[in-house]
């Protein structure tokens, strides 16, 4: 189990950004397009420099190497990356189970990725990300191209596992539906302002 916690984070174009998601906690973050909503989330993964720190239960990410702390704290980008020709080149240990909660069979893992649909890809980017066992979730847009069966078991997926992994996750999501839906607290960005909303709406 472990917290996020900011401290004076600043990414381009945002002023800095306190903030803190308990372990099993969801946070949602939502604003204009282009209002540094992705921005911020790169911020917290390290990969693109800022002023201000970023905690892991703790530990500061200035502690740790870059990819020991994105091992960690796994992020979720909305277009993933794909470097190996087929699904399981990108799978150190693959949960069968974890696989068939999103749909899919271990077939899957030798699927040409060139082939996938961008929902299988959105589905199994989430699946490899988990494969890394991260201690805190960063989710740009988990279930954008989802039709609602797919959403609900990416859902469905993420709320166990911060439940049984104690993670904290942050996710932008422009759907209130789901903000309201999964509960949660609720932040938003406007004119480079992290404010806190008290109701998701």
């Amino acid at each position: 189990m472990a917290s996020l916690r900011l401290q004076g984070l600043c990414p381009l174009g945002l002023q800095p950004v306190d903030l803190k998601v308990k372990a099993g906690g969801l946070a949602f973050l939502y604003g204009p397009s282009g209002s540094g909503k992705t921005l911020l989330l790169r911020a917290i993964a390290d990969l693109d420099p800022h002023p201000g720190e970023a905690f892991l239960d703790g530990t500061a990410r200035s502690a740790l190497t870059g990819p020991t702390w994105r091992q960690r704290v796994g992020f979720l980008p909305a277009e993933s990356h794909w470097w190996g020709e087929q699904v399981g080149a990108h799978f150190s240990s693959p949960d069968h189970d974890l696989l068939g909660s999103l749909g899919f069979g271990s077939e899957v893992l030798g699927w040409e990725v060139r082939r996938l649909s961008t929902g299988e890809r959105q589905r199994l980017a989430l699946a490899r990300l988990l494969d890394n066992a991260p201690q805190a979730l960063l989710l740009d847009e988990a279930t954008a191209n989802l039709d609602p069966p797919n959403r609900e078991r990416v859902e469905d997926l993420v709320e166990r596992y911060r439940r049984t992994q104690g993670a904290a996750v942050l996710w932008v999501s422009h759907d209130p539906e789901q903000r309201r839906r999964l509960g949660g607290a609720c932040y938003r960005i406007e004119e480079g302002l992290l404010v806190t909303e008290q109701t998701c709406n």
